[in-house]
């Protein structure tokens, strides 16, 4: 079995909260505690990163196909995060260009976009 980066952080953020109660002061083990947390966070996106970014970044396209079709959309060319992460910027520019200029139904559509965007992205440990 070839370990996962996900399970080799998450282990290592377990192994990082055992060792807590054994630490001197209250400064040691808190801040122990947010570095296991964080590691914890690494792990979770391991496993979702490329997912939320290519879906953030096929939603954000549908839309602007239907908004402002004459708009030329990139691709992704990869699902490596730097290349999502460089398109998605590129698409929430264009996202924004036409958010500025449009009218009251659509500024609707594009916030109901964007509010689904953040909670994909929200934060969690299970």
């Amino acid at each position: 079995m070839k370990p996962e980066a996900d399970d080799i952080l998450s282990i290592s953020a377990d192994q990082i909260m055992g060792l807590i109660p054994s630490l001197p002061g209250t400064y040691q083990q808190g801040a122990t505690a947010v570095h296991a947390l964080l590691i914890r966070f690494a792990a979770r996106e391991y496993e979702r990163g490329a997912e939320i970014r290519a879906a953030e970044n096929a939603d954000i396209r549908a839309l602007l196909r239907e908004i402002a079709p004459t708009l030329a959309l990139p691709e992704d060319p990869s699902l490596a995060i730097s290349a999502l992460d460089a398109v998605n910027a590129q698409l929430r520019r264009q996202l924004i260009a036409v958010h500025d200029k449009a009218d009251a139904p659509t500024n609707k559509r594009i916030w109901g976009l964007l509010k689904a965007m953040a909670a994909r992205r929200a934060v969690s440990l299970f």
